[in-house]
């Protein structure tokens, strides 16, 4: 009978490990417990921001740092199987074939590869598989030969701080190895911003690297900041083997900052540095329009063994882009393409070049794992975008210009009309967003239709934010392609250390790319069209940063562009959806359907406003000849701008945006819990320590301070959950406390402890402890410090069960009512 009451931890500690061991598992390398492998999703309502239950595995097997195994663990109360449904779960998302389950008397194996007789069989506790067993059966289920079982055991790299991928990273990093063992050239990784894409890039090539089996590798971005952040971050492990092209100067830079300028076509021939083995250079710098300036076939077709092309959603695909010329010269060349929104359009497919992704992470997994920022969307609308604006007859604009005769509207304002109030009304509702949240130097972007317009909405959040402003110039800046004060202080912006930015304007620059770790503000006054983009978009927001206390990030939308939300492929698996028939020519760009560049305004190369503008040539400016072509744009002033609505909306459990406010997340989270007002009371009833379940609903991501708050009555938890959850009439702390104290529940006691009894009942009433009413650390404080010593004051119970029992029935009188 002693093993019916041992609990879980007994059950793993007593029996389950020592047989483990037994088998032959090294409790020191290949055994951990309590694995907890998700963080638990981050719950944003209203004033309500907390984590829900993160996923934790009893016990995970690893063999030579490869998880091959998962054991669920019951108590005696249990059957023997009754954790494998869990423990299935478990593997699904971890990709591990193997699940045990057990309640210590032996174990139900399930083998998710199906290479026995049964799927399911039931082992004695001396019949657990040794580790070459279960590997035995891992490597025929891959496939892997010998050759490739050395590059699959490959060690990751460790830099001895205990830092090592999360599960997702490791399940994309060990496909990525394996797809290359088994012979694959082209491969695609889908993982959503935030997720670390560029870390495991690190770890799948330092693997391939250490192993001798990619022994030259280039890395191509299209930006220097991503390729500067991945130098001294995640790449820096490589030292002196890495080196990095660069784009203004065509130079090679080594990871010491040494550079050598390739000063020609001919000095480049002979001056190619070939001794590195890690190169990372911007797309740019490899091609140019003239054969001259194509850096890359300075190196011979065959040098590079891999290429990693971040961010390959730019053009990678597209039979005429740049990042084609080079991937297609290198094409003996194992290519590895990563991007958190794969292109999938009518006319190119990231797919139809890389093959199916051999691992995708979405951005709807990472925030329900909580390792991704969830998001509050508020919509707004203004009066003029809903009505348009038509222009009175023969109405000129502030140059002079007659106002073409039409109705304008939402896609129209900023590209071909300019109406001052809009801007001014947006930038005076994102900086009274600023003010009323009590913190002004939130991280904010604010997305425009073009440089122009992100100019003028720079002066018009200067204009709102005057006092902020004045005291530092940094306070607003504009951060565009062609802005070089701007761009000078795009480091200093995601720089989570740096206070200055602290509201950006921009058209497309920080669109992709950008590692804005403490960006909580993001604020779409342009439209986008394109569903990569603004995935990308939204991408500038979901990185969690819990040094500076950022769990999720706003959205503000004043140009309907969250209507992408509702569309069924926003977070879909990704499916290819052009299948170019062999040999067929890509499409030319006449061919493609007016406006389709609207769909999509992520170019292949990067645009104006996303590269530097370097040594501009003055514009020529022609004289007029016969009658002048109309304006790019019409300005007007003196159009009233109000706003008509807002709407707020929350990510819910599944991943969609509902309007839900606190006392409706609440009551669903309540009733998830507890289905009937019955079963919450025979709970209550039956639970001695009233904490538990308090405690219960905060791991299910509800405490109930912020509720408490919002309803603004003097109810204790009982009555919050019984009210709320339940449409229970409640009764204040003070009502309970009161009709207690008329009673003579206390009369059985002694004169010292009906003192401390009285005085627990004025705590519970004005300051709802009744989760705490058994602590006895609150005899320590005032008042009860006055009546004497804890010692003495437990000893008036008759010792310290006496005292709890007491309580505890102090408790059971003030539900007595309801319960």
């Amino acid at each position: 009978m002693v093993k019916q009451t041992l609990s879980e931890d007994d059950i793993s500690v007593k029996f389950v490990t020592p047989a483990i061991v037994r088998a032959g598992w090294d409790e020191l390398t290949q055994i951990r417990r309590q694995v907890t492998f998700t963080k638990g999703r981050l719950i944003v309502r209203v004033r309500l921001v907390t984590r829900g239950r993160a996923k934790r595995a009893d016990i995970i097997l690893y063999y030579a740092g490869i998880p091959i195994a998962i054991i669920e663990i019951k108590d005696k109360r249990h059957a023997l199987g009754d954790g494998m449904q869990q423990g299935l779960e478990y593997a699904k998302i971890l990709d591990v074939p193997f699940v045990f389950a057990t309640n210590g008397d032996g174990f139900v194996f399930h083998d998710r590869t199906g290479q026995g007789a049964q799927l399911e069989t039931t082992l004695g506790l001396d019949q657990f598989p040794a580790p070459a067993d279960l590997w035995t059966l891992y490597r025929t289920w891959k496939g892997l030969g010998p050759e490739q079982e050395a590059l699959v055991l490959q060690p990751y790299y460790d830099d001895g701080s205990g830092r090592e991928p999360r599960y997702y990273q490791r399940n994309a990093i060990n496909a990525t190895v394996e797809a290359i063992a088994r012979g694959l050239t082209r491969i695609l990784l889908v993982m959503a911003t935030g997720t670390g894409k560029t870390y495991t890039a690190f770890q799948i090539i330092w693997r391939l690297w250490k192993a001798g089996h990619k022994q030259r590798i280039l890395f191509l971005a299209d930006r220097n900041v991503l390729i500067d952040q991945t130098m001294v971050n995640d790449f820096r492990p490589f030292g002196p083997a890495m080196a990095k092209l660069s784009t203004s100067t065509k130079t090679i830079e080594r990871a010491d900052g040494h550079t050598t300028e390739l000063t020609s076509a001919v000095d480049r021939r002979r001056r190619v540095d070939t001794a590195y083995e890690i190169y990372l250079g911007l797309y740019q710098a490899l091609t140019g329009p003239e054969e001259r300036q194509k850096l890359y076939r300075d190196f011979s077709p065959g040098f590079f063994d891999l290429i990693v092309v971040d961010e390959c959603h730019r053009g990678s695909a597209a039979e005429d882009s740049a990042w084609r010329e080079i991937l297609d010269y290198f094409s003996a060349a194992t290519q590895i393409g990563l991007t958190a929104t794969p292109k999938e359009t009518e006319y190119v497919s990231n797919i139809h070049y890389f093959g199916p992704p051999v691992y995708s992470y979405s951005l709807k997994q990472g925030i329900h794992d909580g390792f991704l920022a969830p998001y509050k969307v508020i919509k707004v609308h203004l009066d003029v975008d809903v009505t348009g604006y038509r222009p009175k007859p023969e109405e000129t604009d502030l140059n002079g210009h007659r106002i073409e005769d039409r109705l304008y509207n939402q896609k129209d304002f900023d590209r071909s009309l300019v109406i001052d109030e809009r801007t001014a009304r947006v930038a005076r509702w994102v900086s009274d967003y600023l003010k009323q949240s009590g913190d002004r130097f939130q991280k904010t972007i604010v997305f425009c239709v073009d440089t122009e317009h992100a100019a003028r909405m720079r002066q018009a959040l200067i204009n709102e934010n005057a006092d902020l402003a004045q005291a530092n110039s940094r306070y607003v800046m504009r951060i565009t392609g062609d802005d070089a004060e701007g761009q000078a202080q795009l480091g200093n912006f995601i720089d989570p250390e740096s206070r200055y930015p602290v509201i950006v304007t921009t058209s497309r620059l920080l669109s992709t790319g950008v590692d804005a770790q403490t960006c909580r503000l993001i604020v779409l006054d342009r439209e986008v069209g394109s569903m990569t983009e603004f995935k990308q978009i939204l991408g500038r927001g979901t990185r969690v940063h819990e040094d500076s206390g950022k769990y999720y990030f706003t959205l503000v939308d004043f140009r309907k562009a969250t209507n992408h939300f509702a569309d069924p492929d926003f977070d879909g698996e990704p499916v290819q959806i052009y299948e170019p028939d062999e040999g067929d020519p890509p499409l030319p760009p006449e061919d493609v359907a007016p406006g389709a560049e609207d769909e999509d305004p992520i170019p292949p190369q990067p645009g104006e406003d996303e590269t530097v503008i370097v040594d501009p040539q003055p514009p020529e400016i022609p004289l007029p000849i016969g009658d002048p072509e109309p304006p790019r744009k019409y300005y007007i002033q003196g159009q009233p701008v109000r706003v008509l609505t807002e709407r707020v909306e929350y990510l819910d459990a599944s991943g969609k945006l509902v309007t839900e406010s606190l006392r409706d997340y609440s009551r669903r989270t309540i009733r998830d819990q507890y289905a009937s007002l019955d079963q919450f009371l025979r709970r209550w009833r039956d639970t001695e320590h009233k904490a538990a379940i308090l405690a219960e609903l905060a791991e299910a991501g509800l405490p109930l301070e912020p509720l408490a708050e919002e309803i603004g009555l003097d109810l204790d938890p009982f009555d919050l959950i019984c009210h709320i959850a339940f449409d229970q009439p409640p009764l204040t702390r003070r009502e309970r406390a009161g009709r207690l104290k008329q009673g003579d529940v206390f009369t059985q006691y002694g004169e010292q402890a009906r003192t401390v009894l009285e005085a627990l009942l004025d705590k519970y009433q004005d300051e709802g402890l009744v989760a705490d009413l058994d602590n006895v650390r609150l005899l320590s404080i005032s008042p009860f410090s006055a009546m004497g010593t804890p010692v003495q004051l437990i000893k008036a119970f008759g010792g310290r069960a006496g005292y709890e029992a007491a309580v505890h029935a102090l408790q059971d009188a003030l539900y007595q009512d309801a319960v």
